[in-house]
């Protein structure tokens, strides 16, 4: 196969913006599509080599896991080896565990599909998981699995009928991510099947390589470079991915791979000294960086400053030269290792991840390096609500929207008030529950309780919320003995995202229409939540909306374990949060409620920042009691202080 150094050139183009994009640096808001930039790069050049070895007899499905083994496991087994003493050190034990669960998912080329079952590739929880970016070399290595088996078994119908093939397969890949974005977003993201056709789109542009060779195209060229460029910085988190809009970088590689030929401007470019440097190390680079970045996150709690980051990025680039120099290269030589000594090695790797990694798991992330006590206080508290566990409802079944109404007989009474909400409306039926209070709740993750609305980038199908606020509706016209209503919400998610993130927004739009950003999701915040509250004011009911309990900075459970456990020093600040911080997250909502209470004096607003704040702080812990379980949601301990306050305020 000829050199390309325009290829390697790609490679730098494609690993930077993604080491940018983790980093942090919002210029680079579509650095992800470096990863599809790789894939195209993948197919391209494994192709190209199983085509003209297939077409000289020379094809060995042994000498080409070979060369993968050479490509990738020696790095690969380093980065690893160099995560284990850092993770002992600064990990939780919760946090060991998952490592541990993703040392065996990595050494069996399975972390895309452990990543996919744990969460988003966005979420906050990802940014601290060392080996979270393997999950594309997963993708890739399933690809070198089944494709060369694919091609040789099917090239006895004919090159022509092989291409048209893979032209199918990439179609019904890309069709299947365009469904998938819409109804299984993560799955989407991480799974081999919905990432296929961007691998198929350089196996096809290696069979046109092949067959009419490298084109010398300018325009062409300039295009294809510009697609890519354009995705880096105008893509961000909120695009839907993969799916047509990958079309965009993917096309952009193809068109460079067929019309770039070394006389082009684009071609030169991308084969000066520093692209071709960056690009040889490239795979290094993306193995570092990703680690050094958890890691700096991990240790520091708060989020690395920008200039911390940027040495971090640098860093990865140093360390990617060394590891290039002195593992990558001396691996792919022959006449230092042999194929049996390849062989052996890589199974004792992956013997040894798998060993280390089962062993953390059962030893439940070797919780026994902290003191048990707190570590059993901050376990318990952190988990999850369960009303089927603590209430006796059903299991909440989206499909079948009546389980999740749950009548709950406190006083052995008809009950006459209902909790309609989100997650939040969980804790409040905990908190009524312990007061004794009878009472209906209907609650799901993620869907706030406004009728006729949906939740674009939320938990659940599109039609899910809006279905269940309607059937809200229907179930307390009737059941007449239902007097009262509180909404509750938090609300902030739907208004302003996260602290210092918009992004984490779920964003709100009415049900005939498609707009999905911030300032609409406030417009129909505003509109609906009126909306919502007269609906059940002209049946009668009494309606009362429940501002959202302070929202803390930090996770409970890393701030009090390294509070308490890994600095051996109390450090307040983080296991509060400032009270104007607080106030200032919760401004636009609470200045929408506040103008709907001044023309609907009927409506009676719950605010109980007085029981979780004094005049400066919002406390997380309460005499050593842990008052939430994650950022937002109040613990089983919360709920049960906030019991007496909630009960005192509806009356």
């Amino acid at each position: 196969m000829k050199y390309r150094a325009e290829i390697d050139g790609l490679r730098a183009l494609a690993v930077v913006p993604v080491i940018l994009f983790h980093a942090g640096f919002e210029l680079f808001s579509g650095g992800f599509v470096g990863v599809d930039v790789f894939f195209v790069i993948s197919g391209y050049l494994i192709t190209t080599i199983l085509i003209e070895d297939i077409e000289n007899k020379r094809f060995s499905i042994v000498n080409f896991y070979e060369r993968r083994a050479r490509r990738i496991l020696p790095a690969l087994f380093l980065v690893m080896l160099v995560c284990i003493p850092f993770a002992w050190m600064w990990m939780l034990p919760s946090q060991m565990k998952d490592f541990s669960q993703s040392l065996v998912a990595v050494s069996l080329f399975a972390s895309n599909i452990l990543f996919w079952r744990e969460s988003g590739y966005f979420d906050a929880a990802a940014e601290e998981k060392p080996l979270l970016h393997t999950w594309s070399l997963s993708v890739e290595e399933q690809y070198y699995l089944l494709f060369p088996i694919f091609l040789i078994l099917a090239w006895r119908f004919g090159k022509n009928r092989v291409f048209w093939m893979i032209v199918v397969m990439a179609a019904i890949s890309l069709l299947l991510s365009e469904w998938g974005w819409r109804n299984k977003a993560t799955a989407n993201f991480y799974l081999a099947p919905t990432r296929a056709w961007e691998l198929f789109a350089g196996s096809i542009a290696a069979f046109i390589v092949q067959k009419q060779g490298v084109r010398q195209n300018n325009l062409l060229a300039l295009v294809g470079f510009a697609a890519i460029i354009f995705s880096i910085f105008f893509y961000d988190e909120t695009t839907p991915f993969p799916s047509v809009y990958a079309l965009v970088p993917v096309l952009g590689v193809v068109l460079l791979v067929l019309y770039a030929e070394k006389g082009t401007f684009v071609a030169k470019l991308l084969s000066t000294k520093g692209f071709v440097g960056i690009g040889l190390i490239s795979y290094s680079a993306y193995l570092w960086h990703q680690p050094l970045f958890a890691f700096a996150r991990i240790k520091l709690l708060d989020n690395p400053s920008t200039i911390l980051m940027a040495a971090l990025s640098i860093t990865s680039v140093l360390l990617a030269y060394l590891s290039w120099k002195f593992v990558e290269t001396p691996f792919r030589k022959k006449n230092i290792y042999s194929r049996k000594s390849i062989f052996l090695l890589s199974m004792f790797g992956i013997f040894i991840a798998l060993i280390l990694g089962a062993i953390g798991h059962l030893q439940n992330g070797f919780d026994k390096r902290f003191d048990y006590t707190v570590i059993d206080l901050v376990g318990m508290e952190s988990r999850k609500h369960n009303l089927t566990e603590l209430l006796g409802c059903k299991e909440k079944d989206v499909t079948n929207l009546d389980s999740i109404f749950c009548t709950v007989n406190g006083k052995n009474e008809e009950p006459k008030l209902a909790v309609f909400g989100d997650s939040h409306g969980d804790v409040i039926a905990m908190s009524l529950n312990h007061s004794g209070e009878s009472f209906v709740v209907s609650s799901l993750g993620g869907c706030a309780p406004l009728i006729n609305v949906d939740v674009t980038r939320g938990n659940h199908d599109r039609d899910v919320c809006r279905n269940l606020t309607l059937k809200q509706l229907d179930f307390v016209k009737t059941n007449p003995n239902i007097q009262e209503v509180i909404l509750v919400g938090r609300w902030s998610l739907y208004t302003s995202g996260d602290y210092g993130s918009d992004m984490k927004a779920f964003f709100l739009t009415a049900s005939d229409s498609n707009s999905s950003n911030q300032s609409t999701s406030r417009e129909v915040f505003s509109k609906e939540l009126r909306n919502t509250i007269e609906a059940y004011q002209k049946i009668g009911l009494k309606v009362s909306v429940l501002l959202q309990v302070p929202q803390q900075i930090y996770n409970p459970v890393d701030a009090i374990t390294k509070t308490y456990l890994i600095s051996n020093k109390e450090n307040k600040t983080l296991l509060q949060t400032p009270l104007a911080k607080h106030l200032e997250l919760q401004n636009s909502n609470r200045s929408i409620i506040d103008e709907i209470k001044t023309s609907n004096p009927m409506l009676r607003i719950l605010n109980l920042d007085d029981y979780f704040c004094d005049e400066s702080i919002c406390r997380m812990v309460n005499d050593k009691s842990v008052l939430y379980r994650d950022e937002d949601h109040l613990s089983l301990t919360g709920a049960q202080y906030l019991s007496s306050h909630l009960k005192y305020s509806l009356k």
